[in-house]
C-alpha cells in the first residue's frame, strides 16, 4: 500500500473530532442509461459503490441513501412549466416538438429514458441531503450530482436538473453566508455561473478546457464578479493543473473565506476521456480534493461529467479514498479487478491493462505552456477578498 505520490493527503484529512465523511447513493443508477449510445450510457455511481466496497472503505455507517427531491424544492431553481414537462415526458416517454423547442427535452444530449425525472431528481435530492448533513461540519460525496449545464426552463448537455444550483441554494437558506463553488470538469459549468451572476455569497471557480462545448468561460467572462473562469488548452497536464491550482484556485477560494466548499469533480478532464483533449491524470482530481477540504468546515463533492467506464470509476473511488484518508492501493484486489473487467462500453475501444488492475493513473507531467502560464500570472493580479 502507499500514499498518493502527489504528497497532498493530509494527516488530517479523515477529519479528527468531527463525523467520518459520507457517501450518498441510490439504486436507480443501476441499470438506469440514457439510451445504448448515448454518451451516458455506461455505470458510472455503482461502479463507485462497487469498488469502494471491494477495497473496505464503505462501511455501511458511511454510507446514505439519496432521497428524491419533491416538485417544490426542484422549483426554488426551475420553472413549473419545465418540471410539468419533465415529468410528463418521463410518464409519456414522448414530448411534442414544442417541448423540444422550448425545454430541451427528446433531444440527442437529453433524450427521453425511463428515469428521466426521478434519475436527476434523485440526484438533487442526494444535494439536498448533503447540505443537511453538513450543516453542522463534515464533508459528504455525491457522485450522482454535478449536474452543471441545467437551466431554470430547460435542459442542457445531458443535464435536466442543475444539482449543484440546487444544492448551493439550500446551504445558503440554512444561513451558510459564502459558498465556494470549484468546478474542475472538462466543461464550463455554465448553468451554475448564470445562477449566480453578481452574487456575493457564492464565488464560482472553473478549469475547463477551452473552446469545448457550451463555449462559455472565457477568462474575461466574471459575472459581475461571481465568477473566475480558467480556459486551458489541449494537452493541458498535471503540472499545469497544480500550477492553477496553488497559484490561483486555493488563493481564490481561501480569499472568500467560504463557510462551505461544493467541488465538482466531473471525471472528463483525464486522458482516456472521449469528450475532452485534456490530458490530466486521475491524481490531479484527487490532489484537488486533499487542498480543498482543509478550507472549510463544510465540504461537498459531486461528480459530474465523465465517459469512460474505467476511467470514471477508478477516479471517483479515489476521491472517496482521499476523502477518508485511505492508503491507495499499488495493485486493486481481486473483488475490484473483477468489477473492472466486468464494464463494458459501446465504443470499439479497449482499456489498458492498468485500467484494469490499478485505481491510480501514473502521474501525467508536463511542461508548463506559456499560456497557462500567462492565465495564472494574470490571475494572481487579482484581489481574492
Amino acid at each position: 500500500m502507499r500514499r498518493m505520490p502527489l504528497g497532498l493527503l493530509r494527516q488530517d484529512a479523515i477529519w479528527p473530532g468531527m463525523a467520518h465523511p459520507l457517501l450518498i447513493g441510490s439504486n436507480i443508477y443501476r441499470g438506469s442509461t440514457y439510451g445504448r449510445l448515448h454518451p451516458l450510457s455506461i455505470p458510472r455511481v455503482p461502479t463507485v459503490l462497487d469498488l469502494s466496497r471491494a477495497l473496505g472503505w464503505l462501511p455501511r455507517a458511511q454510507y446514505r441513501t439519496s432521497p428524491m427531491a419533491k416538485p417544490a424544492a426542484l422549483a426554488r431553481f426551475h420553472t413549473t412549466d419545465y418540471l410539468a414537462a419533465l415529468r410528463r415526458a418521463e410518464t409519456q416517454q414522448s414530448v411534442a416538438q414544442s417541448v423540444r423547442d422550448r425545454h430541451g427535452l427528446g433531444t440527442l444530449s437529453n433524450p427521453i429514458f425511463a428515469e428521466m425525472y426521478r434519475r436527476p431528481a434523485t440526484a438533487v435530492g442526494g444535494g439536498f441531503l448533503a447540505a443537511e448533513l453538513v450543516a453542522d461540519g463534515g464533508c459528504v460525496f455525491n457522485p450522482g450530482g454535478g449536474t452543471h449545464h441545467g437551466f431554470p426552463d430547460r435542459a442542457a448537455g445531458f443535464c435536466y436538473l442543475n444539482e449543484p444550483v440546487l444544492t448551493i441554494l439550500r446551504l445558503l437558506e440554512m444561513g451558510v453566508d459564502r459558498v465556494a463553488y470549484v468546478d474542475i470538469d472538462a466543461h464550463h459549468g455554465d448553468g451554475v455561473e448564470a445562477a449566480f451572476v453578481g452574487s456575493e455569497r457564492v464565488r464560482v471557480i472553473s478549469v475547463h478546457e477551452a473552446r469545448r462545448w457550451p463555449f462559455t468561460g472565457a477568462e474575461t467572462e466574471t459575472a459581475k464578479g461571481a465568477a473566475v473562469n480558467l480556459p486551458v488548452p489541449r494537452g493541458f497536464n498535471d503540472s499545469e493543473f497544480q500550477m492553477l491550482l496553488h497559484e490561483v484556485i486555493l488563493p481564490a477560494v481561501d480569499g472568500f473565506r467560504p463557510q462551505a466548499i461544493f467541488l465538482q469533480c466531473g471525471a472528463d478532464a483525464v486522458a482516456e476521456d472521449p469528450l475532452s483533449r485534456l490530458c490530466l491524470s486521475n491524481q490531479s482530481h484527487w490532489s484537488a480534493v486533499a487542498a480543498l477540504q482543509g478550507l472549510s468546515s463544510r465540504f461537498i463533492v459531486s461528480g459530474g461529467g465523465g465517459y469512460n467506464p474505467w476511467t470514471v470509476g477508478r477516479l471517483w473511488t479515489g476521491v472517496w479514498g482521499v476523502m477518508n484518508g485511505c492508503d491507495m492501493p499499488d495493485h486493486l484486489p481481486e473483488p475490484a479487478r473483477t468489477i473492472q473487467g466486468q464494464l463494458s462500453w459501446t465504443r470499439k475501444a479497449r482499456p489498458a491493462p492498468a485500467l484494469l488492475t490499478t485505481l491510480a493513473d501514473s502521474p501525467r507531467h508536463g511542461p508548463i505552456h506559456d499560456d497557462v502560464r500567462s492565465l495564472a500570472g494574470r490571475m494572481k493580479t487579482r484581489r481574492w477578498s
